[in-house]
């Protein structure tokens, strides 16, 4: 006997009436739901929506006595001050070398490791590859920073192995390799684990039919695994690529020495040296606003770009 198949319009009516006493349980425990958003919101508020209002300090000659409301309005005297300096291309260009560099060569290997783990069969072995990737994360960024000195100063054991007496911390060029490389080895292995993740749901017999066919690494991973990442991928790529400007400003001072600043001073450890070391708060929050207006507008040209690249999907 033929089973008997539900016309469309049977189901679009189980569909209303699901989403009907949804709704109805819904407002009927209201209370529950409050209680469960109520803190999220709250929090949300208040340390993310409510310090906007300090963006008023941006265009302003800001006083502390005075207050935000009681300070000498100046409009956009402050960004023009910043713009016109002559040191603002290089802060920019710094910035900027820094965050593209850590994005072309730091954005594939997550995936790359992901694809590594996912060829390793015991899950033992892999468990414990997985917790020695893990590690570097958990790390605090100025132990991280500790670390990177004692490694690369002139009686560290770099110099030892190159039988050299170089101090590293201290060459202009040498910033970026080692901003970035120690990038990569702190958060490479957790950037992994949403790769990771979306692989799991990749076709094994899909990739059992590929390995029949004669298909090689190469080939499986391209047409098997590939597609269950890729919208992954796509995402944290954007994601990243809209936030170029936003570098981490902890790792950069600390890595900072008075003869590597050429290289190694950006807009967000300017922005601190400006604002908290000389109290201008004014200049450093106008400086600040900058570089968020440039994640906006770099997030949202990223997104279109890649959304024409992806058949019309982007974030």
């Amino acid at each position: 006997m033929k089973a008997k198949t539900a016309s469309p319009e049977t189901a679009v009516l189980t569909a209303e009436r699901k989403l009907h006493n949804t709704w109805v349980y819904i407002k009927r425990h209201w209370q529950l739901y409050l209680l469960f958003l109520l803190p999220a919101v709250v929090l949300t508020l208040v340390f993310k929506y409510a310090p906007m209002g300090g963006v008023l300090i941006a265009f302003q000659k800001y006083n502390p006595f005075k207050g935000i409301w009681g300070s000498q309005w100046v409009g956009f005297k402050n960004f023009t001050r910043f713009m016109s300096s002559p040191d603002f291309q290089r802060y920019l260009i710094n910035t900027l070398k820094l965050s593209v560099y850590g994005l072309l060569w730091g954005f594939p290997i997550p995936i790359l490791l992901a694809f590594l783990l996912n060829r390793i069969e015991s899950k033992k072995i892999k468990q414990k590859v997985q917790l020695v990737l893990y590690m570097p994360n958990f790390i605090s960024v100025i132990v991280l920073c500790g670390i990177v000195r004692v490694l690369l100063s002139v009686t560290g054991p770099v110099n030892g192995l190159l039988h050299t007496s170089i101090n590293f911390m201290t060459l202009p060029e040498a910033f970026r390799p080692i901003y970035i490389i120690s990038g990569i080895w702190q958060g490479a292995g957790w950037a992994s684990i949403m790769y990771t993740a979306s692989l799991s749901n990749a076709s094994r017999d899909l990739k059992e039919a590929a390995m029949i066919d004669g298909a090689n690494l190469i080939q499986q991973i391209m047409t098997v695994e590939w597609p269950a990442i890729k919208d992954m991928v796509v995402i944290q790529f954007i994601l990243q690529a809209g936030n170029i400007m936003s570098i981490g400003f902890e790792k950069a001072y600390a890595l900072q020495t008075d003869l590597n600043l050429n290289t190694a001073e950006i807009i967000a450890t300017y922005v601190y040296k400006k604002g908290l070391l000389d109290g201008d708060y004014s200049f450093s929050t106008a400086v600040g606003l900058f570089n968020t207006v440039v994640n906006v507008i770099l997030l949202i040209a990223v997104n279109k770009v890649v959304a024409k690249m992806n058949d019309g999907k982007g974030l």
